[in-house]
């Protein structure tokens, strides 16, 4: 018992020594708040060498989420010093937009709930938001449609990007074998397809605009079921029937974070952008060629019906780049040769 005391003695002394620096840091960032002046309080790039070099001093055996979630909360507070951030997911709270928000901004940031992925553009264009979070792109599914269109139209520009591993539980009021219908985002049902054909093959699947949602209409129907994330099911009084429903293994979802303006260079930058080539034989091989003769690596391709005529393509391509590299300033310029629209949607630090 006197070794216990001993040990709980030092953690003691070690928590006040934990207080006293993090308040010398929270005075340091009040500092840095008043030299920037007006400038913007979230810094994507520079919070991303912020946790590169804790994650490197770092020789265990705290384990590295576990270190990354202090301190996402510790500059989420010091943000709160410097000035109140507002940002727009994807609602109702519960979501993966919500705890992706959560997890990359921090608790001390304001979270702003909106119905649809293109409200989270217009809530942050308008200025209600000064940052919106969107899902972009599922490992399961891939592309998520609704934040590739929204980028088409607008000015905003994407400044970060966040992962989330993702669970799909099976949340109801009755049995498994009760359940008469179920609800969820497409995307949710899509991840699920393999599960609801084993477990409900005859029980009709109803889209919903989001997965909290679909909790929230299953809790008020008798015999209906959702696919929402866990948390949902404490939200809503309903039981976790099955917890992890989905397909396959490691199946995570990539957020891109929208502001007005794209992150700093860094010198290890990952950018997106989309164009549409113009209509002659073998463009598309000019335009990939270009990007390997400028040794500039693709990481995804994606193509979208551009909506402005019949079997016109636009193009969405992530790179490991950002718009001020050298290399990549060439190729946007040679780029115009062969396209007849060109946009960059934004650039972030790689976090990966």
């Amino acid at each position: 018992m006197s070794h216990l005391e001993d040990l709980r003695k030092r953690i003691d002394e070690l928590d006040a020594n934990i207080v006293r620096l993090l308040n010398e840091r929270a005075k340091l960032s009040v500092e840095i708040g008043k030299a920037k002046a007006a400038g913007p309080v979230y810094s994507p790039g520079r919070e991303a060498q912020v946790y590169e070099r804790v994650i490197g001093a770092s020789k265990g055996p705290l384990p590295v989420e576990g270190l990354k979630a202090i301190y996402s909360e510790i500059i989420s507070s010091s943000r709160k010093l410097q000035a109140p951030l507002r940002v727009a997911f994807l609602g109702p709270e519960g979501t993966f937009s919500h705890q992706a928000a959560l997890s990359h901004f921090g608790s001390a940031t304001t979270l702003l709930p909106v119905a649809t992925i293109p409200d989270v553009f217009q809530e942050t264009e308008v200025g209600r938001a000064d940052y919106g979070i969107v899902p972009i792109e599922n490992s399961t599914e891939g592309a998520v449609t609704f934040s590739l269109d929204s980028f088409v139209d607008s000015d905003l520009k994407a400044c970060a990007e966040f992962r989330l591993e993702i669970h799909q539980a099976v949340l109801s009021r009755v049995p498994l074998n009760e359940v008469t219908v179920v609800y969820s985002h497409p995307q949710a049902l899509a991840q699920c397809r393999a599960w609801l054909r084993a477990h409900l093959p005859s029980v009709p699947v109803v889209e919903a605009a989001s997965t909290v949602g679909a909790a929230e209409q299953a809790s008020r129907e008798p015999n209906a079921a959702a696919i929402a994330p866990e948390v949902a099911a404490s939200i809503y009084g309903l039981d976790v029937l099955e917890r992890r429903a989905e397909d396959m293994a490691g199946n995570v979802t990539r957020f891109l974070v929208i502001g007005r303006h794209m992150a700093e260079r860094t010198g290890r930058d990952r950018m997106a952008m989309l164009f549409s080539v113009k209509d002659r034989v073998g463009v598309l091989r000019d335009v990939l060629a270009l990007f390997a003769g400028a040794g500039i690596n693709l990481t995804k391709i994606e193509s979208r019906p551009s909506r402005r005529r019949a079997w016109d393509y636009l193009f969405f391509i992530d790179l490991e780049a950002h718009p001020e590299d050298p290399a990549m300033a060439q190729a946007l310029h040679d780029l115009q040769e062969l396209t007849v629209f060109v946009k960059v949607l934004g650039a972030w630090p790689k976090t990966d």
